[in-house]
Formats: structure tokens, sequence, C-alpha cells
């Protein structure tokens, strides 16, 4: 099955490159993005034919397009747009979305906000559009919530570890996380210190 490296940066610019480009790779690296001025490389994944990728941003918005609508370039290349952030909107997550899904397991999108909110919504809820376009809300981001700090497709996993930027690990059950709609701002499930945010996420 080929596999494709997908690389997304901040400014939401997308690339994909054959996994082959990289097997000959120096000890003192090789180009695999050109970036523009102001954009950074953040998201790097591996997705092989007939999957979906899926994208958040900091301030609630997500798309989903298929692999496919990503032609294959090589690794100088810079990419192209994979959606349309609005002013001050910046990526804050990559997922793929496999091609089929086993069943008797439920795929759900698990957002996290920077002051602590989140929820669960079910990935039927995210239909596929194509590349390039504005996306659909995933969150309603407030002061009180803060934008997103991290979103994870998950099915089966028990805990959620977030860690915050004063150096505290959180940890809470996935379950104990509410199940809610894609316009909504979740519910508190972790308690920070004025000041501290959450910085990323595990999931186990």
């Amino acid at each position: 099955e080929e596999l494709g490296l997908v690389m997304v940066t901040e400014n939401g610019v997308i690339k994909k490159t054959p996994l082959a480009d990289f097997e000959a790779v120096r000890r003192s690296g090789i180009i695999a993005l050109k970036l523009k001025s102001g954009d950074a490389l953040r998201w790097v994944a591996a997705a092989s034919v007939g999957t979906d990728i899926l994208i958040v941003t900091r301030n609630g918005q997500a798309i989903r397009f298929k692999e496919r609508d990503v032609r294959p370039m090589g690794r100088a290349a810079s990419g192209v747009t994979a959606i349309r952030l609005k002013k001050g909107d910046k990526v804050s997550s990559l997922d793929i979305v496999p091609g089929s899904i086993k069943e008797g397991r439920t795929l759900q999108l698990l957002v996290v906000m920077a002051h602590g909110y989140g929820k669960r919504t079910p990935l039927q809820a995210y239909k596929v559009q194509r590349r390039s376009g504005s996306g659909i809300k995933t969150a309603k981001i407030t002061a009180k919530t803060g934008p997103i700090a991290a979103a994870r497709l998950i099915t089966d996993e028990e805990e959620l570890l977030a860690l915050s930027t004063k150096g505290q690990i959180i940890k809470t059950n996935i379950k104990d996380i509410r199940v809610a709609s894609r316009d909504t701002q979740g519910v508190r499930i972790m308690s920070l210190k004025p000041g501290d945010r959450v910085a990323g996420i595990v999931c186990l």
C-alpha cells in the first residue's frame, strides 16, 4: 500500500510527498518542504491511499477532505492550501482518518481548549469536503474556553493526559468527557492554576 508523508503548516498549507523520496536522508538532513516566510511546519503524518485528512484550527474550524485531493509533490515544493484561515487563526491539529473502520469501533474527535474545556463529537458530524475551503465549526470558542490547544481522533482510548505550559500533568478518563455537537464549548475537564494553559495532550 503506497504511503505518502503528509505535512501541514500552521498557516494551513499541506503537502504530500511519497515516503520513498526520504529513503536516502543524509546526516545533515534534506529539504522536505519549502516554507513561506512567517509559516512553520508543525505536523507530519503518514497517509495511505483511501484515507481522509482532518485538520482543526485554534479558533474552532475543522475541515475533512480526501487524501487524493492533495497531489504528490517533490521535496522542494511548497505545498497547496489545505484550509482557508480567517485572520488571526492557525492550525492546531492534523489527523488521518482511516479508510475502513473496524466493526464495533466508533471514531470521535476529542477537542481540548487552552483553559481546560473539552468535548467529544462523533466523526460522522464532519462530512467530507473539498480541500481549500474554510471548513465547518468544530467548537464554540470563547474567552472562557480559550482557543483549541489540541484535537485528536479517538476510538477506544481510555485516558487523557494533558500537559500544561507550567509543567503540570493532568489525567482524566475519556468516558467522563461529555459527547456534544460541533457548535458547543464543551465542559471543564481539568482545573488549571491562574495563568496556566493546556500545551498538549496524549490519549492512552
